[in-house]
């Protein structure tokens, strides 16, 4: 399998993550997939024919393998590596999605310019809204399918540890056979650094975890505050106003334009004397 195609996938991802979740995928690639491909491969590579057991019997030994080592290590850590990455494809199909949207409006509105374009292939989304959901969503499944992983590692070998010795007694073996294992010491120690490994992976999930909902519940107590802070303000300028109306009226009361005066009667004298 080419590591190196599938790490270049998901680190796409990498740019709209949290820094948890950098310093995850870091740790997917460099503690795992390396010492996967490097070490890991090479110690198991004799996996199958270092299996020996004290007997001649056709199939005996391939029977005893099977039934002691149903799955490879290294099939197993394939696996379980991709399933776990496979989540933070989703936050990649929905940032394409959120992109090939912004494109159709942008195309709409006459302004698909390559600048607006490549502004938009670059652009980097917040972790808000249904993109939190998304991001959300794969984060737990990545949860689950590393401690599913472990505990299928803890059905298979228990306590984690490659024995030295194995009696079988399954058919076609004529008797109890002892059957041994090669560099159990070595494939025991690349077990409990893989698995310890896969517990820090889960770890620093949980720790994006609590960190995206710390982030969500801050961020929706400043809104509320926000909100309450300005209508406490537009409460207090209403007030203000109001005020200011009412001092001007007490200050400028109004006055009637018309006044109608009456004259006097002698006036009306005089006036009629003159005809």
């Amino acid at each position: 399998m080419n590591w190196g195609t599938f790490y270049a996938v998901i680190s796409g991802v990498n740019r709209h993550s949290t820094g948890i979740g950098r310093v995850w995928l870091s740790v997917i690639f460099i503690f795992r997939i390396l010492v996967l491909v490097v070490a890991a491969e090479s110690v198991w590579g004799d996996e199958k024919s270092g299996f020996t057991c004290n007997t001649q019997q056709p199939g005996c030994n391939s029977v005893c393998y099977d039934q002691f080592f149903p799955i490879s290590h290294i099939r197993l850590w394939a696996l379980q590596l991709i399933l776990v990455s496979t989540p933070a494809l989703l936050v990649a199909m929905h940032v394409a999605h959120r992109r090939h949207i912004d494109k159709k409006i942008l195309k709409r509105t006459g302004r698909s310019s390559p600048k607006d374009l490549e502004h938009i292939k670059s652009q980097k989304f917040q972790i808000t809204g249904a993109l939190w959901w998304t991001y959300m969503i794969s984060i737990i499944f990545r949860i689950v399918f590393e401690v599913a992983f472990l505990y299928i590692f803890y059905l298979i070998y228990p306590d984690f540890k490659m024995v030295r010795l194995v009696k079988c007694d399954s058919f076609p073996c004529p008797n109890t056979v002892d059957c041994f294992v090669s560099r159990p010491t070595e494939k025991t120690i690349f077990t409990v650094f893989m698995l310890a490994v896969s517990g820090v992976c889960v770890l620093l999930n949980l720790a994006e975890v609590l960190y995206l909902v710390g982030r969500a519940c801050r961020r929706c107590c400043g809104r509320s505050e926000e909100e309450s802070n300005i209508a406490w303000i537009s409460q207090r300028l209403s007030t203000y106003r109001q005020n200011e109306i009412n001092q001007l009226m007490v200050d400028h009361p109004l006055k009637p334009k018309l006044t109608v005066t009456k004259k006097s009667s002698p006036e009306r004298g005089e006036r009629c004397s003159a005809f």
